[in-house]
């Protein structure tokens, strides 16, 4: 929910600061990529102080700076408030998914990490309710909120990062109900009595690890390419007008659309758990990944598609199709915390799970930008002299969709493995 914020907000955000469509993306970028060095940064913590410390000091951190960055005077305060929450929030899964994939047995790990992985859809939603009902309408008094200079529809934007805090709250939780999976507290122990290596060194000079390191990290960078330019573009693509290349939803409609592919994308991260421990990793990640690439064209020309059928509405296709993108776009995501806890040793798992992970997150920086070149004109010659828009701009999805299937297939099946 924190991070997904600015993806609704960042409109608003951009007329506060005077800075372009395109520096919008760039903004989102860079927690994108700060997000790589937090994962990579609490990967290595997580396997020496443990998952749940690790776990609970990286929510603080997303949710307090996200808080911050309601108050910057100025855009330099407000990049460092970005900077910042994205090396929470790449903390925050390296430790949170290993803590999971951890603690429960093989037979049932792939379902579980895939509930825990729905909870990105419902903070998808929150985000979507909380703009609907925040941005457009002024039913707050922002008077009191410093370095407000400008009428409301522009400034609520400071309200929603205002509430990006309640996540913290979510710490005391954790610390009292969460324990340290049984399997990392022998591995501490062990690396004590043996002086083991340092991890970071470790996952490049081990012929165990490294090469897992090198596949682990092609799929996330090219699935969180496909994953991020989707995130980002889709919100802003149904609420833009016709004109360029949106769906002309509006901002209310467009952004209340965003709930029906969560709620989509919960299903997929459920169901992509219990299918994987049913029928094995590889085979369900690689069927969710075809999909994407052959739905992401067919949702980006929705307007055209639906002009063409003539007897179903917009509304009515968005939300048949809405759905089944989130199912697929999303659901793949419950692969990487069961496949990374099963190809790397414990001894090294939060390390190179983390690295793996959030180099990953770091490439897909330039989704947004990338997207946001590929919208306007610079590829108007492909289409006749016309902008693209938004919407096509998204079939480059299905490209890293396409080149993260290939890559999937380099890496063993580990459905049923036990934990080292």
């Amino acid at each position: 929910m924190d991070l997904l914020l600015y993806v609704f907000a960042f409109r608003f955000i951009a007329q506060t600061f005077e800075i372009s469509g395109p520096q919008a993306a760039l903004l989102f970028s860079i927690t994108l990529a700060s997000s790589a060095l937090g994962g990579m940064v609490f990967g290595v913590i997580s396997d020496y102080v443990g998952r749940v410390k690790a776990l609970t000091y990286s929510i603080l951190i997303y949710s307090l700076f996200t808080m911050l960055s309601a108050f910057a005077p100025d855009i330099l305060f407000f990049i460092i408030c970005r900077f910042l929450l994205g090396l929470g929030m790449g903390g925050e899964w390296a430790s949170g998914e290993i803590l999971v994939a951890e603690s429960w047995p093989k037979e049932h790990r792939g379902k579980v990490v895939g509930m825990v992985q729905s909870g990105w859809g419902f903070g998808f939603i929150f985000a979507a309710i909380l703009a609907t009902f925040v941005l457009p309408i002024d039913t707050f008094n922002l008077d009191m909120i410093p370095f407000v200079t400008t009428d409301f529809p522009v400034e609520s934007w400071r309200v929603l990062f205002f509430l990006g805090v309640i996540p913290a709250f979510l710490v005391f939780y954790v610390r009292r109900v969460c324990e340290e999976p049984e399997v990392w507290k022998k591995s501490a122990e062990a690396r004590i009595h043996t002086k083991q290596e340092f991890t970071f060194f470790e996952i490049f000079k081990s012929d165990e690890i490294r090469p897992m390191v090198i596949k682990a990290t092609l799929l996330t960078s090219f699935c969180m390419l496909s994953y991020w330019g989707l995130s980002y573009f889709v919100p802003n693509y149904l609420a833009s007008p016709i004109s360029e290349g949106g769906a002309g939803l509006g901002i209310v409609k467009g952004f209340g659309f965003t709930i029906p592919l969560n709620i989509g994308a919960i299903l997929g991260c459920i169901s992509f758990g219990l299918i994987s421990d049913k029928i094995g990793r590889k085979t369900t990640f690689g069927s969710y990944l075809i999909v994407v690439a052959l739905l992401v064209p067919v949702f980006g020309n929705i307007v055209s598609i639906q002009e063409f059928l003539g007897f179903i509405s917009l509304d009515a296709l968005i939300l048949i199709l809405a759905p089944l993108l989130g199912f697929f776009a999303t659901g793949f995501y419950s692969g990487f915390g069961a496949i990374f806890a099963e190809i790397f040793p414990t001894r090294a798992r939060g390390t190179a799970q983390g690295f793996s992970y959030n180099v990953g997150r770091g490439a897909s920086a330039i989704a947004p930008p990338l997207f946001a070149f590929v919208a306007v004109s610079s590829f108007a010659f492909l289409f006749n002299g016309e902008i693209i828009g938004n919407g096509r701009a998204l079939m480059v999805a299905s490209i890293f969709a396409i080149c993260a299937f290939f890559v999937l297939l380099t890496l063993p099946e580990t459905k049923g493995k036990d934990l080292e």
